[in-house]
């Protein structure tokens, strides 16, 4: 039995002691609604990886899916998961599905409905996030130490608050290390899986100047277009170590079935049912385990970039004279302490427009967060939706 597995049944046994009462059904059903195919390499690929795990760890739930549905048309999915698959739990995995979810569950008051990324809840209706923000501040502070022009690159996909929150995130963390580099951004505005136009767009920023790589694009297409031209780069939700050996530094991964084994044990037990969850948003970051740096799980930095971080020697305000790798590994403890849980937005922060938008000492709020539309300092390129 794996760690998720042991940790989810010391969960139901811990609701069993404290007297929560299980629910009569002997088994659930849980239909699973992804924005890309399966087979991509970040997003999609990891909301199924988990849903997997939930089926192995868990007896009394079945599950099924759907892949590659347009966010347009997630209503009529969910339409035909309930009514002709008859599940009773509604999992639907992308921002864009939240309107269309939210509408859903006012039709069916009496199914459960969980819906990632978004804000918009009901009293059947729980949103969840393992959010990244921490891990790309970790890994600008890399790309800051590892670039010798100052200019890195980065892919995004859709300007949602959650990119613009996360490249401003790895913003923060590359100028902490190097004040003067700059983040140039590409938006492709295409699809969230869009191997062809991340590759395009790896090569033009090359052509541009920039020397790292980073992305938000369901594929390893950014970090093989780096490999080849022999640059560093940051992989993106899945392990991508394999497809970069020599050249991945190290990246973002994420355990969604952190989240899922709570909420549906819960669910099962009866603490959440359809009548309870519309202040029920689960927020996991590194302290919570839901969130991991690195190329590959379990190697947090690839060992052949171990010398390079180390001989990069920083005065940090913090924590005075040592190497951007050590740097690193401090502040990863110090997210990861619940007791102490340093965030990269707080305060002295100024948007590129040279507005203070946090003072010092000020931490951004979790609305603050989630609604993200400015554009950090040393964020350069376009920026659909930036304030006036």
């Amino acid at each position: 039995m794996n760690k998720k597995a042991v940790l989810a049944v010391v969960l139901l046994l811990s609701l069993l002691i404290t007297g929560v009462a299980f629910s009569e059904e002997a088994k659930l059903k849980a239909g699973f609604i992804y924005v890309g195919p399966i087979g991509d390499l970040g997003w999609s690929h990891a909301h199924e990886q988990a849903r997997q795990v939930l089926e192995e760890v868990y007896p009394w739930l079945d599950t099924i899916y759907v892949e590659a549905v347009p966010e347009g048309e997630v209503e009529g999915i969910i339409d035909r998961l309930i009514n002709q698959e008859k599940v009773d739990i509604v999992v639907t995995t992308s921002f864009g599905f939240m309107d269309g979810t939210l509408n859903a569950a006012k039709r069916y008051p009496d199914k459960i409905f969980f819906h990632c990324s978004g804000f918009k809840r009901a009293p059947n209706l729980a949103t969840y996030m393992a959010d990244f923000h921490q891990v790309y501040y970790l890994n600008g502070i890399m790309a800051g130490a590892l670039t010798k022009s100052g200019k890195i690159g980065y892919v995004g996909t859709f300007p949602t608050p959650e990119l613009k929150r996360h490249i401003n995130a790895f913003t923060l963390g590359v100028r902490r290390v190097n004040p003067q580099a700059e983040v140039n951004v590409r938006w492709l505005q295409s699809a969230w899986y869009d191997p062809q136009g991340a590759k395009e767009a790896a090569e033009a920023l090359i052509a541009e100047g920039i020397d790292v790589l980073a992305f938000t694009e369901d594929s390893a297409s950014v970090a093989q277009v780096a490999e080849e031209k022999g640059l560093p780069s940051f992989g993106h939700y899945s392990p991508m170590l394999s497809y970069a050996p020599n050249h991945l530094v190290s990246g973002q991964l994420v355990h969604w079935e952190a989240i899922y084994l709570d909420f549906f044990a819960k669910v099962y037990a009866g603490l959440y049912n359809n009548e309870n969850l519309e202040n029920v948003d689960y927020w996991w970051l590194l302290s919570n385990g839901a969130v991991e740096l690195g190329a590959d799980f379990g190697v947090p930095v690839n060992p052949a970039f171990e010398e390079a971080l180390k001989s990069y020697m920083v005065n940090d305000p913090v924590y005075g004279e040592m190497s951007a790798y050590d740097l690193v590994f401090e502040l990863e403890k110090a997210m990861a302490d619940p007791e102490y849980a340093f965030s990269p937005f707080t305060g002295p922060i100024k948007d590129r427009k040279g507005n203070l938008l946090v003072p010092s000492s000020v931490r951004l709020a979790l609305e603050d967060l989630i609604t993200m539309e400015w554009a950090a300092e040393g964020v350069a390129g376009p920026w659909p939706g930036e304030p006036e």
